[in-house]
């Protein structure tokens, strides 16, 4: 294990913070297991650590960084021979398996907490599962859509607010000759997107959560109402030709060229398509827009978490780290461009001076009433969205297959719940 002490210059992290006299007096080891093993998140990981430390002058951090496929694989013998005392995970479904072996700690007490409660709102369902919070985010990203906006531009589009004006946009992107969306489903995951915001906007965001979790049936009329919105644009010609022979990344140059004005992307896509090219004045995002007016606007935000094990030893000085992690000042350094590059949890943070990020953070600090879902390969079992999934690609390609794929679908509910 690494052991780190901190210094005096980790202070400065956390100005304008208050530690009660409790946090004051925490001592013994605090083990923090972390998956951040890229070197950009390691070096986060290991500054959160030692400036922790360095607030506590009786606690010793001992910090152990694994290689993210390989936590994959040893958390859950970590957690329930070994446990330390604060863990790396992910939200929602992804977290389900260990809250129901009983390895991580409920958590509720930190949420009823008015700096926590009224300033990570926005992400309280990604964290709670039986009514109860089983951990605190550090991180997450929007997704939504990216679309060239000198095409828009040059075609007098708005940014279209209701599902009539998608369409209409779409009709005069298709009329100019250029594809409305392009899209990579060699690897299936990208399809999800699209089936996780249609479903949403069409049912909502209890609906879509109860869907994933294998609550309704597969062969349901409303599920079939998502999958008809989808047609709409598939038989518009809405998307690129041949998309399930290219992986996102290859999807790019649709974009890029003008073939295809939008991508319905996560925020990743937006540093290769600067790279590539495509300047701030050519690009921009918007929330995908309402279909049914009666549900509340729902966001996918894939979001990284920490926890407490159930099995920890100094559960105190691990809820006073997760306090740490989640207040504002923290929340802007970790997820700074030269740190993560990614959004603040915390709604008083302050977010990297990025006209992509600044837009995400507003859309999911207050324009998501509806709730933050995690991406369907998350919020579903790994089983079940791979065949969904396979599902969703082959439906996009062959529409007319959707009784089989939904059929085929309900038949894997039944025996993987």
């Amino acid at each position: 294990m690494n052991l780190l002490k901190g210094t005096a210059a980790g202070l400065a992290m956390v100005v304008g913070l208050t530690a009660s006299a409790q946090a004051s007096e925490l001592s013994g080891t605090l083990k923090i297991f972390s998956d951040m093993s890229n070197p950009a998140p390691r070096a986060v990981m290991e500054k959160l650590a030692s400036d922790f430390d360095a607030l506590h002058p009786d606690l010793s951090v001992e910090l152990t960084v694994i290689d993210r496929e390989a936590y994959k694989t040893q958390i859950r013998n970590f957690l329930t021979a070994n446990a330390p005392d604060v863990a790396n995970w992910y939200a929602a479904n992804r977290m389900r398996p260990y809250v129901s072996a009983g390895l991580f700690e409920d958590v509720s007490d930190l949420w009823a907490e008015p700096p926590i409660a009224d300033n990570l709102a926005s992400t309280k369902g990604a964290m709670t599962l039986d009514g109860k919070q089983w951990g605190v985010p550090y991180t997450y990203y929007q997704w939504g859509v990216y679309y060239r906006e000198d095409i828009y531009d040059e075609l007098g589009l708005e940014e279209p607010k209701d599902w009539e004006a998608f369409k209409s946009n779409c009709q005069k992107i298709l009329d100019s000759g250029r594809k409305c969306f392009t899209i990579g489903s060699k690897f299936l995951w990208t399809a999800g997107g699209w089936f996780d915001y249609l479903n949403m906007r069409t049912n909502g965001y209890d609906f879509h959560m109860a869907l994933t979790n294998g609550d309704v049936e597969w062969t349901d009329d409303r599920v079939k109402q998502t999958f008809a919105n989808w047609r709409e644009l598939i038989d518009m010609g809405a998307f690129i030709d041949n998309h399930q022979s290219y992986s996102w990344q290859e999807a790019l140059p649709f974009m890029v060229n003008g073939e295809a004005a939008a991508y319905l992307m996560g925020n990743f896509a937006v540093a290769p398509l600067r790279e590539a090219g495509l300047s701030d004045e050519q690009l921009d995002f918007y929330q995908f827009p309402v279909i049914n007016p009666d549900v509340e606007l729902a966001e996918d935000a894939p979001t990284d978490t920490f926890h407490i094990p159930s099995g920890a030893q100094n559960k105190e000085a691990a809820r006073e780290f997760l306090r740490y992690v989640v207040s504002a000042d923290v929340q802007t350094e970790i997820n700074a461009g030269p740190a993560l590059g990614q959004l603040p949890v915390n709604a008083s943070s302050s977010v990297d001076a990025d006209e992509m990020l600044n837009q995400g953070f507003e859309m999911l600090s207050s324009n998501s009433p509806g709730g933050i879902a995690q991406f369907f390969d998350r919020d579903a079992p790994a089983e079940m969205a791979s065949i969904a999934m396979e599902g969703f690609q082959e439906f996009m390609v062959f529409p007319d297959n959707l009784e089989d794929v939904l059929n085929r679908l309900e038949k894997a509910r039944q025996r993987i719940y």
